[in-house]
């Protein structure tokens, strides 16, 4: 079913072209069938002329009820759908408990970036909407931590948070969350396995139409433990 829907999202405006197209030709032969039926004379032609007026119906009806079929699907069905659902996010699993540790391939992609420079990107820090309270810019931090902050935004979806060494783009995803949080717990973050260092941890959120916002981001200091 998912896969279903996720073809109907994919294809909408080329099933409506291909019903169309089927359409105009089965009204077109319902109405040469119908002038048929009508003129007939003799009992024989007017029994073929009813069978092709039978399947000309059929086939017309048939196509009526598809794109009537499609229309509710993609107006109303898929709408409602989460708004993960059509999103490519294979790092994300909101069945499974997050634990707030890179995997072993992150890690090793870490360690061949180079250190960069702290570039604070605060931009999409929006108080009582984005935003993380804990680690503050600048922080110094070690071992298992818990990340707290807001999401709370319009037509909310889902956020995630992540991390990448300073000055670089290779985001990692920590862990995610479909819950509006006020002020509180947005999940936990184990710094153990890194290497100590300048890293930069941002916090995303995607709204119920798969639109991403402008992320929060904090540098913050990896210490030895």
């Amino acid at each position: 079913m998912v896969e279903f829907y996720r073809f109907l999202d994919t294809y909408e405006a080329l099933i409506y072209i291909l019903l169309a197209i089927g359409g105009l030709f089965s009204f077109r032969w319902l109405l040469r069938s119908w002038r048929d039926w009508r003129i007939a004379v003799f009992s024989l032609e007017r029994e073929f002329s009813s069978r092709r007026l039978a399947r000309s119906v059929a086939i017309s009806t048939l196509i009526i009820i598809l794109f009537c079929f499609v229309f509710s699907v993609t107006s109303f069905v898929i709408p409602g759908l989460p708004s993960d659902f059509f999103l490519a996010t294979p790092t994300i699993d909101f069945i499974s408990t997050p634990t707030g540790t890179l995997s072993p391939e992150m890690q090793t992609q870490f360690a061949n970036v180079p250190e960069g420079t702290v570039a604070p990107n605060t931009s999409g820090c929006v108080p009582n909407q984005l935003s993380i309270t804990f680690p503050q810019p600048g922080d110094e931090i070690s071992g298992a931590i818990e990340i707290t902050g807001t999401v709370n935004i319009p037509n909310f979806g889902f956020f995630k948070y992540e991390v990448a060494p300073a000055g670089s783009e290779t985001w990692a995803t920590i862990a995610a969350g479909r819950e509006i949080v006020n002020e509180g717990r947005l999940g936990s973050w184990n710094t153990a396995a890194l290497t100590p260092g300048d890293y930069q941890l941002r916090l995303v959120v995607v709204d119920n139409q798969g639109i991403e916002l402008p992320a929060c981001i904090v540098p913050v200091r990896i210490a030895s433990q």
